[in-house]
């Protein structure tokens, strides 16, 4: 039997206030496995970025405890910690070359050789290609080589822990897609513990080995990325993760199914499913975009119009109205459809996500 990864960091029951303010961080317990990719999500003002600075040393929890490598380090100061952290803003010194910034994080703790440093600039410009920028000053850097500098100069320090807060933020696609690259190889190449920040779901979801979703201070859902976008927890993750989002419908019983309110269409179930939540009298419904399909018309198809469509190469995107519910479905790229066409769409049972409309929760 393989042996269970032990912990490298865990956050025991960790709230944070700020005078005046509700909680920024609200009960939050999370154990982060050695070696593991971690993304903390959700929109601004959630938390995760004082999450992220409590695990730093940057700031103190106001309730709770937080662990590192099984030490409480709860008032450590971040120092002693062995982390290194990467923010949004690149922080390297303007007046330096790119060697001298990587040189820099170790000569000022004086307790590395001139041989040891030498060393460990030369594996951090092997990992990250810096040879060919390593005399330009941060000026004559892109955005993308600037980022990976700061990168450098988190790596030299060779931390146990890296940190990321939002430091993609400022690019570019084409450069945040080069930049998921190389922090993917640099993950595999140290199997060092990565904790990374972001609003962003898309890098989310391409980035975490497990991803972390938090609203309003709390924790709504952990798991893989696929966990939290098959089976979420809440229509919060529902509706935060996946682009384009679920579509969530108003619904209550009647005779022949499912009526979705604002659509006024009624969806037909089977006797057993009917059994096991008409003890529910309204909910909310959740169907992901690629799981409605194009059909015939019939008295089980929900009829639509085509408001806009969205070529995306790969895929369409189609925003349709049935009544007043405007909501989004996907379909292959070969499919054709024209602005103000009516279509019929029908929908699989086992393909739907049930919430509580009171409390959101998934009941499935």
């Amino acid at each position: 039997m393989m042996a269970e990864a032990k912990s490298a960091i865990d956050l025991v029951h960790v709230s944070k206030a700020y005078p005046g303010e509700a909680d920024a961080v609200n009960d939050v317990s999370l154990s982060i496995r050695e070696g593991e990719f971690i993304v903390l999500v959700g929109p601004s003002g959630c938390g995760k970025s004082s999450v992220l600075r409590m695990i730093a040393g940057l700031e103190s929890p106001s309730r709770g405890k937080l662990f590192l490598h099984g030490k409480d380090a709860s008032r450590l100061e971040p120092k002693d910690r062995d982390i290194a952290m990467v923010f949004q803003t690149h922080a390297l010194y303007p007046h330096m070359t790119v060697r001298e910034n990587l040189e820099f994080a170790l000569r000022m703790r004086g307790i590395y050789s001139a041989a040891e440093i030498k060393e460990r600039l030369r594996e951090a410009i092997e990992i990250l290609d810096l040879d060919s920028i390593l005399d330009r000053k941060p000026k004559h850097l892109s955005g993308g080589q600037r980022q990976r500098v700061a990168l450098g100069r988190a790596l030299v320090r060779k931390p146990k822990i890296f940190l990321f807060d939002e430091p993609l933020s400022g690019l570019d696609a084409k450069m945040k897609n080069q930049m998921y690259v190389e922090l993917g190889r640099l993950h595999s190449r140290l199997q060092a513990t990565m904790v990374f920040v972001t609003h962003d779901q898309n890098e989310a979801m391409m980035m975490g080995d497990r991803v972390v979703c938090l609203s309003k201070g709390a924790i709504q859902q952990v798991g893989t990325p696929m966990e939290l976008y098959s089976h979420p927890a809440n229509d919060f993750v529902a509706s935060f993760i996946g682009n384009p989002p679920m579509n969530i419908f108003a619904a209550q019983w009647t005779w022949d199914g499912l009526f979705f309110e604002k659509a006024a269409f009624t969806f037909p179930v089977s006797e057993d499913f009917r059994r096991r939540f008409a003890n529910v009298p309204r909910l909310l419904v959740g169907v992901r975009p690629e799981f409605f399909t194009v059909s015939n018309a019939s008295p089980t198809a929900m009829a639509v119009t085509v408001e806009v469509i969205e070529r995306l190469g790969f895929e369409t995107l189609i925003y349709a109205q049935c009544n007043d519910q405007s909501f989004v479905l996907r379909v292959p790229p070969t499919e054709s459809f024209f602005v103000g066409e009516k279509i019929f769409l029908s929908l699989d049972e086992k393909n739907i996500h049930l919430f509580d409309i009171s409390t959101g929760v998934s009941f499935l």
